[in-house]
């Protein structure tokens, strides 16, 4: 097993790891624990009650964070006539048809989201061999698959994150970066929290969120409070 460093080892010791703790307070242990040189991602990782097996139970989506992520994400959009515009005027980075699918063809990969209209996913679809394990291909769900480019291309460009339950049943998500304020980030937390407490299935028996943590990039996992959450 590999052994945690230095600085990790002197973060956990600011952590009780039998206990739970409101968000606010672990929020402030996250930065207090801070040792690296960069300013890290804070991630909230969600245990469910769920069978990903279910398609019922195969949680995804994507909601706005109100204060975004403190990335700024590149989008592709694939799509023609008066959406090109579109998404011009929405500030979208990329813009093609079948020029961009050749290229991601022969190993390009210089963006983040893709959007694509619903006319232009017979040819995109072409591409799930090589998006669908880097998890790139645009899905209804998550409304990366519309004909309102403008609104999706805002949606991402103002913090936009997407979610989905993995195989363990655990289910990820960026909710900024630790020198956002502490305010901004509980915030961002509230949001996505309530998402996915909405999310529940009616199929899904028995304890629902069975464990909710956040944590830095370099930082030790502090479980939190899920309690005030009304479908918990």
């Amino acid at each position: 097993m590999k052994t945690r460093g230095k600085n990790y080892q002197e973060a956990i010791k600011l952590v009780d790891r039998t206990k739970t703790y409101d968000v606010e307070e672990a929020i402030k242990i996250l930065k207090e624990a801070s040792k690296a040189k960069f300013d890290e991602s804070v991630e909230v990782a969600f245990r469910l009650g769920v069978d990903p097996k279910k398609a019922e139970e195969n949680i995804r989506g994507a909601v706005v964070l109100p204060h975004g992520t403190g990335k700024t994400e590149r989008v592709l959009v694939f799509a023609k006539g008066d959406k090109i515009k579109e998404a011009e005027a929405a500030g979208a980075d990329f813009i093609g048809d079948a020029d961009i699918i050749a290229k991601i063809n022969d190993g390009w990969f210089e963006f983040d989201v893709i959007v694509a209209t619903p006319d232009m996913m017979g040819e995109v679809g072409k591409l799930g061999r090589v998006l669908g394990p880097k998890g790139l291909m645009p899905n209804p769900k998550t409304g990366t698959v519309t004909f309102d480019v403008e609104k999706a291309v805002n949606d991402i460009k103002a913090g936009k994150v997407e979610y989905r339950v993995d195989k363990a049943s655990n289910l990820h998500a960026l909710i900024g970066k630790l020198s956002f304020d502490d305010a901004k980030l509980i915030e961002n937390f509230n949001t996505i929290a309530e998402t996915v407490a909405n999310a529940k299935p009616q199929s899904s028996k028995g304890t629902y969120v069975r464990n909710v943590a956040v944590t830095s990039t370099m930082g030790p996992g502090i479980k939190v409070d899920f309690s005030k959450f009304a479908k918990y």
